[in-house]
């Protein structure tokens, strides 16, 4: 196994647990030589899109289709739709992440899970310059009582990404950071993010539970939607 192989399984060795068994995991090294995205894929790129974004675009549409292989399902496109979000195949539901080093896809079978969010990202501190537009009043204050501020700083980051894409398929709502407030259980490694409005179908106050791990270079958020009909 190359180191790069290596760096890959053990990221989503800590991704794994964070997802129920029915969840596929799968992910792919935008560093590499992923294979190039299907025809249908590629037409949602940008024919400006420099070679970066190409090399992650394809590496998180590989994961998607090694995912869907994992639940027995041929590979289909996964297109890019006018809101800019994967466009899932009817029967699925996922959410695609990447950052420069890796990516990652999760996918389940819609009549089982009604929403999955998962979102990477490099293990260093959020910039202090980010904190008002990223974190409510409460959660800086909270920040200001663990012991590195400036990393869980970017779990709340990434915990919102993760569940912005979870709700998403659901709502169609676009809101920003403050659309979310998050709780914590540190001995779980879980969170809940609150709704701070009104997102039909869900009510202000109802919560989108998910969890995170830290390790291997990455900060790594998961959540789920389970059990709306």
């Amino acid at each position: 196994m190359t180191d790069s192989n290596s760096r890959l399984a053990e990221r989503l060795a800590l991704v794994r647990p964070l997802f129920a068994a029915d969840v596929a995991l799968a992910g792919a090294d935008p560093l590499g030589r992923p294979p190039a995205p299907l025809a249908e894929e590629a037409a949602g790129l940008s024919p400006n899109a420099v070679a970066k974004r190409r090399n992650e675009f394809a590496a998180g549409r590989d994961a998607v289709h090694l995912a869907m292989r994992q639940l027995g399902v041929p590979p289909v496109p996964v297109q890019v739709g006018s809101d800019r979000a994967p466009v899932w195949p009817e029967g699925l539901v996922g959410s695609i992440t990447h950052t420069k080093s890796c990516a990652m896809a999760v996918l389940a079978h819609s009549g089982v899970v009604q929403g999955l969010g998962i979102d990477v990202e490099e293990d260093t501190p959020l910039k202090n310059e980010l904190l008002p537009a990223i974190c409510s009043d409460r959660e800086q204050a909270w920040l200001k009582r663990q012991d590195n501020p400036g990393q869980m700083a970017k779990v709340i980051f990434s915990a919102k990404e993760a569940a912005y894409k979870a709700q998403y398929g659901l709502s169609r709502a676009f809101y920003g950071f403050d659309g979310m407030e998050l709780e914590f259980d540190l001995a779980a490694s879980a969170y809940q993010a609150f709704f701070t409005a009104d997102r039909t179908p869900f009510k202000r106050g109802e919560a989108v539970g998910g969890r995170f791990a830290i390790g291997a270079g990455l900060i790594m958020t998961t959540a789920e939607i389970r059990g709306r009909g």
